[in-house]
């Protein structure tokens, strides 16, 4: 709240002086989200519609914007991780209305600062992320430094004291609306011919007691390269590589040590796009919550669309992936069409035992201003979790 009347206090000092560079915000989100899941009575029907409205002021460098959010269930047959019993899949988009940003920023070509409560998104969002599938997203209560002291170099440097999470403000439990604590996100990045090579440092700290007893506690030292090279004749190979040791951080009771391992490439050639890659979330003895754990990341791009799973199991897991997609300029009044398939075989890292294997598909176009999709996933359990099958139809649309 503190944050909010801050920010409304500089958007109005800005005033008619600076009524040339306001800018409204405004987007909204309809989905309807269907889940079978094997040992539960009954399936999840969930129909969601989200809105986003705020404004941001811009005067010489410096800018000012608030955006609130509300989250209304038009069809409420699903179990929101909050209310109720879980007979149902759980849908995690529960109703909310909600201060979603509220910053002050200045902007120059060496020096760009965002205080408040912002949008966070590092790299490919593995660590720290915004969520934004889900409707209410992830966002966090911060000071973030960006610096550019020379060409090709780059510090990028967040101090958060507050993660605003998914749940809204009547999370409870686990699930709390907000997690305090003294995070550091530290990311060093510098452009180099055969790619943009990364140093990171992230100390998580999930203080508090309610939220599996600090052990989400973590801090994770990497690095990565991800790159791009054109070939001619519309052929285009990206890559990108990634390593990271985490430890146990703050108030975790856990002494644990884990590794984190990513090589990822996809070929692009005249509209068709394959891809693969082999993905590690790797173990230390067995116990809960001793592997290696993104809290903050943004899960749902990794490791399946079916969400199984959002928390690292104790053993670790190891995914091997594959996928292929093609794409049209334009099919009718849909533009930017494209068609995605991929395939997912889960291990575990200690005892490599297999957990199961997956099998995503995609739909999406635009039509104006709004974005379309159809998405579908199928999760088919072997040693754990349990059959689960998801579909998605979503319309998203911003000013």
């Amino acid at each position: 709240m503190r944050i909010a009347i801050a920010t409304v206090a500089a958007l109005a000092a800005a005033g008619p002086a600076c009524a040339q560079d306001v800018k409204a915000l405004a987007e909204a989100r309809l989905r309807y989200e269907h889940v079978e899941q094997d040992g539960l009575p009954r399936d999840a029907d969930a129909v969601t519609a989200r809105v986003r409205a705020g404004v941001q002021v811009s005067e010489s460098g410096w800018s000012a914007l608030v955006e609130a959010q509300g989250n209304v269930a038009l069809d409420d047959r699903y179990y929101d991780g909050l209310h109720g019993a879980a007979t149902r899949p759980q849908v995690g988009d529960p109703e909310n209305v909600a201060l979603y940003r509220a910053q002050l920023q200045y902007r120059s070509a060496p020096l760009t600062v965002t205080a408040g409560r912002q949008r966070i998104a590092l790299d490919d969002e593995r660590f720290v992320g915004n969520a934004a599938i889900r409707q209410n997203a992830q966002t966090f209560d911060a000071v973030r430094a960006e610096v550019v002291p020379a060409k090709g170099l780059k510090l990028d440097l967040s101090y958060v004291w507050d993660v605003r999470t998914i749940w809204g403000v009547e999370g409870n439990g686990a699930r709390q609306p907000g997690v305090g604590g003294d995070n550091v996100f530290a990311n060093l990045s510098y452009a180099t011919p055969v790619g943009t090579l990364t140093g990171f440092a992230y100390l998580v700290d999930q203080d508090e007691a309610a939220v599996q007893g600090f052990r989400l506690s973590s801090q994770s030292y990497g690095v990565r390269l991800a790159g791009a090279q054109s070939f001619g004749g519309g052929v285009k190979l990206a890559y990108q590589l990634s390593h990271a040791r985490q430890s146990d951080y703050h108030r975790n009771p856990n002494d644990y040590s884990a590794s984190y391992w990513l090589a990822d490439a996809a070929l692009e050639l005249r509209g068709w796009k394959l891809g693969g890659g082999y993905e590690v979330l790797g173990a230390d003895r067995g116990a809960a919550l001793t592997s290696f754990q993104t809290p903050l990341g943004a899960v749902f791009k990794f490791q399946g669309w079916a969400d199984k799973f959002t928390t690292t199991p104790p053993d670790g897991i190891r995914d091997l992936y594959a996928s292929l997609g093609y794409g049209w300029k334009a099919i009718g009044p849909l533009k930017s069409v494209s068609l995605q398939a991929a395939y997912h075989r889960y291990e575990s890292d200690r005892l490599v035992r297999h957990y199961g294997n997956e099998i995503d598909l995609l739909a999406t176009g635009k039509l104006g201003k709004t974005a379309v999709s159809v998405r579908y996933a199928d999760y088919r359990a072997d040693l754990l979790l349990t059959d689960t099958r998801k579909l998605w139809l979503q319309l998203d649309w911003a000013l």
